[in-house]
Order: C-alpha cells, then structure tokens, then sequence
C-alpha cells in the first residue's frame, strides 16, 4: 500500500510499476506535453513539469521508497541550495532527445538548471503540395502562419516594470535539492521548485501583464509568400530565415517550406526529364499519322509519325527540348514518349481482310520442325475467367525462378 497515488497518476502508472513501465510512461508524455511542440499550449508545460517531476521522484529507488510511505509531505521535509548534476528525468529526456544537461528543450540549463544563454526555436516546417504544372509554370502561394512572438506590451518581461521577481527558494534556478537523512546515510534530492513552478521568477497575478497574462509571448498571424520557382523539384526547400517562433532570450528559428509534388496523371518527371505513355492504333503505328499531347502549360503538341517510320510496341522516342524547365537555368529537359501499339478488334480479321493482309505484310517464316519429331496439333482456348488469376501467378512465379536462379532455392533450404 502507498500513502498517496498523485505521482503515478500524473504518469498514468499503477502504484506497482516496474521501472521499464515508469519509463516508457514517462517518454510517451514528455515526447506529448514537451513545451518545444506545444508552444501555444501553456497547460502543456505545466503538465510536461509535474511528469518531470513525477518521473524524477519514482524513478529513484530511494525517493519512491520515502514517497510511497510518506508522501510528497515525507519529499519535501527539506529545503537545499546547491544543485546535484542532472536529475532523473532530466537525464532520461537527454537519452531520447541526443541533449546534455545544458539542451533539455531549453526547460533545464545546466548545473544551475537554467538555460546559460539565448537558445534557439525549433525550425517551423510545412511540406507546400505542388502539381507538375506549378513546377513546370511556377507559382506564387500566400500562406498564413500562425507563429509566438514577444509580447510588444510588456517587452517581454510578463508584468510592468519591477514586478518580476526572482524566485527567492530557488535563487532563480526553477528547481531546489534537499537532504534527508536514512540511517547513516545522508542523500540529495533534486525537484522542481514548488514555489514559481520551475520559471525562476515569480509575478504577482495584480501585476501579471494584461496582454500575455505574464507568459511573456502573444500569438501572431502573419501572411508569407511563397515563391515556387520553375523546375523546383520533390524535396526541395524554401527558407524564410528568421520568422519562426520567438520570446525572452530565444532566438527565432527559420520557417521551410517542403516541396511535395503530386502525381500526374499524363506525365512522369526524373530530374529534368518528362516521360509520357501515348497509345496509338495499328494503322498509325505501321503507316504513319499523328498524335496529340496537351502539354503542363496546356499548350498541344502536335506529334507527327513519318510514314514508313514503323512504331514496335513499347518503343520510346524523344522530343528534344520539351521537358521541364532547369531550376534557375534557361534550358529545358527532354519529353521521352513510349508507345503503346492498339491492335483492332477481332472482327478485323474477316477472310477478305485476311487475304488481302497476306499480300501487304511480309510472309510468314518456315515452320521448321525435326525431321522424326513426334507432332501433336493443339488448338488454343481462352483461359477461363475463372482460372485466370491461377494463370497469373504461374507466370510471376516462373519470372522470379528466372532472376532468382538457384539463388531461390538456396534460401528455402536454410
């Protein structure tokens, strides 16, 4: 049994959890409440604080021991002054977030527990979704931010001038240590200072204020511009220095928008490169014609097929110089077309028409066979519908004997 359950519930523990449990806990949250994503979220630091705190009592054999037959009263039966290294859950959150004692999300600095300098926010990243035709034309996109500034009223300070006090029973730092005495053995506890929740200084609700509420930063909505320029591609960043969150000793970070191009539907780009599948009859393919291909910036290209050209079923060809635009540069990529050859319906192949295909197109080859080969006549069918998928896979299995080679069996023998 436990006096109390408050720093378990704060971690949505059960008072008999291991320290596997207290850990995971205690990561799913902090990675939920930490300030650094919650920025307009003033209930999410306070909640990130009491896990922090929670984690920093529970995860100590010693501290869970006195907690869980005293309660936070039995914790707090001292006050301290200097302070130890990291605390549990400040060391904790440096494992998962690669930070030392000086880089817990600007909450903790170091063995003061305050930050030693200006810190910096995190970059604001967007991904801006493009169509091939914004990146092939360019575009201009205005997109509203909504971002934390200072707060202009009261400079940043929280309260009118002289208001803001240093914490006097943390001296500033936002956390205290104490000792207690077990036995002959005297240990040091580190926790959040009770007294201004870990900010160091403390403000009068009279004097707080009215703009920010004396949390020192508004919320300000601002418009940017976004310059898609021509032949940008997927992945490419635009940065606007500078205009990321701000507030007291932290400098803004920059905001990036993310290229993401769309699929199309007539068009597949590779670098500067257009590729586009174009289906043409049989009579085009063998005699000649032309096709239409309605290009990004809905101009039609007119594609003439020479006569006597002859177009094989899945041959490519190229228009030179019509592809997308290089970024920043005067030339264009190629536009590389693969054809699809169309062959006519089964009543093409009337007996009239047959014959008179046999005069046009070149004779068929020899039918050659062994001399004293044994000859079986078969007759083609259409596979059932219902068969068909039994057919598919049959073939994909026989295309991944052939790439696989022995390798395939080799590996069903292990």
């Amino acid at each position: 049994m436990v006096k109390e359950t408050k720093l378990y519930d704060a971690l949505g523990v059960a008072p008999d959890a291991n320290d596997a449990q207290l850990k995971k806990a205690y990561r799913l949250n902090a990675l939920k409440y930490h300030p650094d994503k919650n920025q307009h979220n003033p209930e999410a630091s306070e909640k990130f604080k009491e896990i922090s705190h929670a984690y920093d009592i529970l995860s100590d054999t010693q501290k869970r021991e006195i907690y869980d037959r005293y309660g936070e009263e039995g914790l707090n039966g001292a006050g301290g002054a200097d302070m130890g290294g990291m605390n549990g859950a400040e060391a904790l959150f440096s494992q998962f977030f690669g930070g030392g004692a000086g880089g817990f999300g600007g909450m903790f600095g170091g063995a003061g527990g305050r930050p030693s300098g200006p810190r910096r926010s995190r970059d604001i990243v967007h991904a801006l979704r493009v169509t091939l035709e914004d990146l092939y034309k360019g575009k201009v996109a205005k997109l509203a931010l909504t971002r934390t500034i200072t707060c202009q009223k009261c400079s940043g300070k929280g309260g009118k001038e002289g208001a803001v006090k240093k914490c006097s029973t943390c001296n500033g730092s936002g956390s205290v240590t104490f000792q207690r005495g077990m036995g002959h053995i005297i240990q040091q506890f580190q926790t959040v200072c009770h007294d201004c929740k870990g900010e160091g200084e403390i403000i009068k609700d009279k004097d707080r204020c009215k703009t920010c509420n004396g949390k020192k930063t508004i919320s300000e909505k601002k418009i940017l511009e976004v310059h898609v320029d021509k032949g940008m591609s997927n992945g490419q960043k635009i940065t606007f220095p500078e205009e990321g969150d701000q507030g007291p000793d932290i400098l803004p970070g920059d905001v990036i928008f993310v290229i993401d191009e769309q699929p199309h539907q007539r068009f597949t780009r590779k670098h500067d490169d257009l590729y586009y599948h174009a289906k043409i009859d049989l009579l085009t393919a063998l005699a000649g014609g032309s096709i239409a291909i309605q290009h990004l910036d809905n101009e039609w290209l007119k594609v003439d097929i020479i006569p006597g050209e002859t177009i094989k079923p899945g041959q490519v060809k190229v228009i030179e110089g019509r592809g997308m635009p290089s970024y920043r540069l005067h030339n264009n990529g190629n536009l590389y077309i693969e054809f699809e050859v169309e062959f006519p319906a089964d009543n093409f192949t009337t007996p009239d028409k047959l014959a008179l295909l046999e005069t046009i197109l070149p004779p068929r080859p020899e039918l050659e066979l062994p001399a004293d080969a044994m000859v079986d006549d078969v007759v083609l069918q259409d596979v059932d519908p219902s068969q068909q998928g039994r057919a598919n896979v049959r073939m994909d299995e026989d295309d991944d004997d052939d790439e696989q080679g022995g390798e395939r069996a080799q590996c069903t023998s292990q």
